[in-house]
């Protein structure tokens, strides 16, 4: 049990610059006493203890806003940032060297008894602030969603998926090794440097690629007046205006 709490603490103060020293994470920290609690209410669980099991986790609740269903399987090193407002459903899986930020839901969409209806996150899976993870499929090992994006379907390995509902935005190969895991493929709130939606992505280049077209239409006509050959300006039909439309898709 010692062995664990000295575990997620280093964990936590590697991952979260905020964290000065062990003191500070192990009191002040509410996603490490969740997870504890979570423990404890695991064990009452299994041993069939339920109702102490879903007391410990209520207790767990209210104390720290973070709502772990006792039947959950939490791994190791997993770290809930801030945590206010994360809910774990009762058959959610959460792998080891997992990242969850406030206002995370792992839920289900089924109300089938018995069945496999929360999310199953994979090693090193990372959960922006706010997003949504409902049903029971799984997020590949190292894959990261970003904030406020809701995932409905699997998301592969080392993907990285945004939006509502959640596209997939790029693949990367997922590093062997927790520390190769921690140093590539850690991203605060899910967010990755140019990671930004597709479809942002393809309507920027749309109004670049019209934008250009349109100067060389003027260069065109800039042209064919020189030449003394008269022609109605581009200004008169009504210029394109690329810049503003950019401010719109923003």
């Amino acid at each position: 049990m010692f062995n664990r709490l000295r575990e997620d603490i280093a964990s936590i103060r590697e991952r979260d610059p905020a964290a000065r020293n062990s003191w500070e994470v192990l009191t002040c920290y509410p996603g490490l006493h969740a997870v504890i609690l979570h423990r404890w209410a695991q064990a009452c669980w299994k041993a069939d203890l339920k109702w102490l099991g879903r007391f410990i986790s209520q207790v767990g609740r209210t104390l720290t806003g973070i709502e772990i269903h006792p039947g959950a399987t939490i791994g190791r090193r997993v770290f809930i940032d801030h945590g206010m407002g994360v809910v774990i459903g009762e058959t959610a899986v959460v792998g080891d060297d997992s990242t969850i930020y406030q206002g995370v839901t792992l839920g289900g969409t089924s109300l089938a008894k018995g069945a496999k209806r929360h999310p199953t996150l994979g090693r090193g899976v990372i959960i922006g602030a706010g997003a949504k993870v409902l049903g029971g499929f799984t997020v590949g090992d190292g894959a990261k969603v970003g904030s406020n994006a809701v995932v409905t379907k699997e998301v592969p390995a080392g993907a990285t998926a945004v939006g509502n509902p959640a596209r997939i935005v790029e693949r990367n190969a997922v590093p062997s090794g927790r520390e190769q895991a921690a140093a590539r493929l850690f991203a605060a709130y899910g967010v990755m440097p140019n990671g930004d939606d597709p479809l942002s992505k393809a309507l920027h280049g749309l109004i670049n690629q019209v934008a250009t077209q349109e100067q060389q239409l003027e260069a065109v006509l800039a042209a064919l007046q020189g030449a003394g050959i008269g022609c109605r300006r581009l200004e008169e039909a009504g210029q394109f205006d690329a810049a503003q439309l950019n401010r719109l898709v923003d």
